[in-house]
């Protein structure tokens, strides 16, 4: 700690010692510094935030106005773009003097690095402009910082509302282009598939229409083979029960008929059949009519009134088996000769598959650009009448009052300190080459040896006189610089009174 102290002592030493060394390091270093910030043109900043809203009800259908996520970022990325930012060049004084492509592409890069576009929230923008440039005023810098942030809003402004009317017309345009072209298209692929269904109609839609139709024919065909069982079970068990009814009824002291039918229908019930069954609705009406006679015999020898519904019921059951068998007999025809087709003619059976393909899918195309063009003139009417594009400017472009960059009175303070750092560092350094010692205590260390004491200064008369001559001058010049520093803030401060 001791020996950190003396080279303190020391340093203050060499540095007083030496003290108009010191001062003149530090006028050259400040005034060298100073001219130098004084050449650092104050750079104005100016901020606006504007507020885009894309959530109307038929965009999501239509595509109005550009909306989505996608077209936030869109907007973040082409706003503060090359080609926006030349427009900008050109509609302020940044142009005044830009008389070439280069110059152009060289200030289009020095403004990409000033203008900065940030998303603070999803659908709010904040666009921030610093001018600074050394062939205009403060006053000036600041204006064109506004102007710049003002002319990025009204492109904005111009492209996303009046210009999203055009590119919906040259879309249409286009849609109507394409239309017609696939109408064409469309057109001769009509006239060669009605004129190879025209030569061949057991082909038409290809083989996969075929298979489809072969398919369908084949579930059909054992529908009807399962109806077919059952009306044969159905036309046997009404065989059975025809077989077991006598042709006549039986004489006196034979029973009674309504008494055998009675029977019949209980036999009926103990089979399983159900009260909706055929049969049994014969019996019952049978029944019904042999009470409403009474009940009593029938003369021998008359004619059973079962028998004959019974007949009736086998002629018709009959007659369904036979058209069921004839349908039968038709699908299988027509399955066998739709497998003959496939199989003779495969070269044919490909040409309709192509033919059918290739119409399907022109026919598909035609159908969705016939409903994109709808969905454009849509658009286009909704957005004559009302732009779903919603753009507002929460914060109008600010007038900057104060320098963005740089902190001057900051610098001007810095510079001062280093002049003086610099100062004592030179005065310091000094000491350190010509080896002298500002104490004693480090003369002992350097030699090594003992030191007895040490001789104070004595000055004359005439020597201190001379000596607080050069402590005012001293004092003097350190006081000229210290007002200098002074003098050049009051006309920072000055100068930023002038643009405000």
């Amino acid at each position: 700690m001791n020996e950190v102290f003396e080279e303190l002592r020391a340093a203050a030493h060499s540095a007083w010692y030496r003290r108009w060394l010191v001062l003149g390091v530090a006028w050259g270093v400040c005034l060298l510094g100073w001219i130098a910030v004084a050449m650092i043109p104050n750079a104005y900043e100016s901020k606006a935030r504007i507020y885009v809203q894309l959530d109307d009800v038929l965009s999501d259908q239509l595509k109005i106005a550009n909306g989505g996520a996608d077209e936030i970022q869109r907007v973040k990325k082409t706003l503060a773009g090359a080609v926006n930012l030349e427009k900008v060049i050109r509609g302020t004084d940044l142009g005044r003097n830009i008389a070439s492509q280069r110059e152009m592409d060289k200030a289009v890069a020095s403004l990409a690095e000033d203008v900065k576009v940030e998303s603070v929230e999803d659908n709010l923008f904040t666009i921030t402009a610093t001018v600074g440039q050394r062939k205009f005023s403060d006053a000036e810098n600041a204006k064109l910082a506004q102007s710049v942030v003002q002319k990025l809003i009204d492109i904005f402004r111009e492209e996303n509302i009046a210009g999203n009317r055009g590119e919906v017309a040259d879309t249409v345009v286009f849609l109507d282009q394409q239309l017609e072209e696939r109408k064409v298209e469309l057109e001769a692929a009509e006239a060669k598939l009605s004129q190879f269904e025209a030569e061949h109609p057991e082909l038409v839609g290809g083989s996969t229409a075929i298979a489809g139709r072969l398919s369908g024919t084949r579930q059909e065909l054992r529908g009807v083979e399962a109806d077919l069982a059952a009306a044969q079970s159905a036309l046997a068990a009404i065989s059975g029960q025809l077989a077991g009814t006598p042709r006549t009824l039986a004489g006196p002291g034979d029973g009674s008929a309504l008494s055998q039918a009675q029977g019949q229908l209980a036999a009926m019930q103990a089979r399983g059949l159900t009260d909706s069954h055929p049969d049994v609705v014969a019996l019952k009406r049978q029944i019904a009519l042999l009470q409403k006679n009474g009940g009593a015999n029938v003369a021998a020898g008359a004619p059973n009134p079962a028998y004959s519904s019974l007949v009736s019921i086998k002629a018709e059951r009959e007659a369904n088996v036979q058209a069921l068998l004839a349908r039968k007999a038709a699908l299988q025809s027509e399955i066998s000769g739709a497998m003959a087709d496939q199989a003779s003619e495969p070269a044919v059976s490909a040409e309709a598959n192509r033919i059918s393909r290739d119409y399907d899918v022109l026919k598909k195309k035609y159908d969705e650009l016939l409903q994109d063009r709808e969905e454009m003139r849509l658009r286009g009417q909704v957005e004559s009448e009302r732009s779903s594009f919603k753009f507002d400017v929460v914060d109008p472009p600010t007038t900057p009052r104060q320098p963005a960059s740089p902190n001057r009175p900051l610098l001007l303070f810095g510079v001062l300190l280093a002049g003086i750092a610099a100062g004592i560092g030179t005065a310091f350094g000094l000491t350190q080459v010509r080896s002298t010692f500002a104490t004693a205590a480090a003369l002992e260390r350097a030699l090594d040896l003992p030191v007895l004491g040490t001789i104070s200064e004595t000055l004359s008369d005439g020597a201190r006189a001379l000596r607080a001559k050069r402590m005012k001058m001293f004092y003097a010049g350190s006081g000229a610089l210290a007002g200098l520093f002074v003098v050049l803030l009051g006309i920072e401060f000055v100068q930023r009174g002038m643009v405000a």
